[in-house]
């Protein structure tokens, strides 16, 4: 059976991290195995900073020219390795329906919505996400999850919510179309090329930072998303 330090080690081999798991219980919806047997336990899947993005950058996905190339990555990749521990690997993507992968998250690391809507680490920052979650049907010893502030409470300045050249992230939410329209002109290539200047501003896990590359890869399939979104909406 698969421990704890040798899923975190197999993941790190690949750019990858291991953000904590729990045991599930009924209400966290985990799915049941292939077998039909319950997940006894979930390690959430991630990335911080810029360590998966060098292993995927040589990827065969991110030079084939197809579409989801980071997502059909990571299945590859997570599917491979469920395969060798004997778990099931579940996504945030595929969907609907789609995976409770925020509130998974909760459960496992100490983290929160930050003024941005995105989820904020003690020490990460901004600069993390989820990829994936693999579920076993044994129980696993998994460290504890300790209980942290989140850094926003005790940031007075706010630098992410002024940064933003348009105003897209106000009391009442976020405002996409505002972001979207900026992005496509000349006025928001400095967000294309480098990443959200909201997201930048943020002074928590600075040295997590993604590149340049990444950046603007991550910023390129936001606005795809966007895009494809309204077209959908203008069928």
């Amino acid at each position: 059976m698969a421990s704890y330090d040798t899923v975190a080690a197999g993941l790190a081999d690949v750019g990858l991290r291991a953000r904590g798991g729990f045991h599930p219980l009924p209400e966290d919806r985990v799915p049941p195995l292939p077998d039909g047997r319950p997940a006894a336990t979930l390690i959430l899947v991630g990335n911080v900073g810029p360590d998966m993005w060098r292993t995927f950058a040589a990827a065969p996905e991110n030079e084939d020219g197809g579409s989801d190339a980071l997502d059909r990555w990571t299945a590859r990749i997570l599917d491979d390795l469920a395969a060798r521990w004997g778990a099931m690997a579940l996504y945030p993507f595929g969907g609907p329906p789609y995976r409770p992968f925020i509130a998974w998250a909760k459960r496992a690391e100490p983290v929160a919505e930050s003024p941005l809507g995105i989820l904020i680490h003690p020490d990460y920052g901004l600069w993390h996400a989820y990829r994936g979650a693999l579920a076993f049907a044994a129980p696993i010893a998994l460290p504890a999850r300790a209980a942290r502030p989140r850094p926003c409470d005790t940031c007075t300045a706010r630098p992410c919510l002024a940064a933003c050249p348009v105003g897209a992230f106000r009391a009442t939410g976020y405002d996409v179309a505002a972001c979207v329209n900026h992005l496509v002109n000349r006025a928001g290539v400095e967000c294309m090329e480098g990443g959200c200047l909201a997201r930048r501003a943020c002074p928590v896990g600075r040295r997590h930072v993604y590149e340049g590359a990444q950046a603007r890869f991550h910023m390129a399939a936001f606005l795809r998303a966007r895009r494809e979104q309204q077209g959908r909406r203008g069928r």
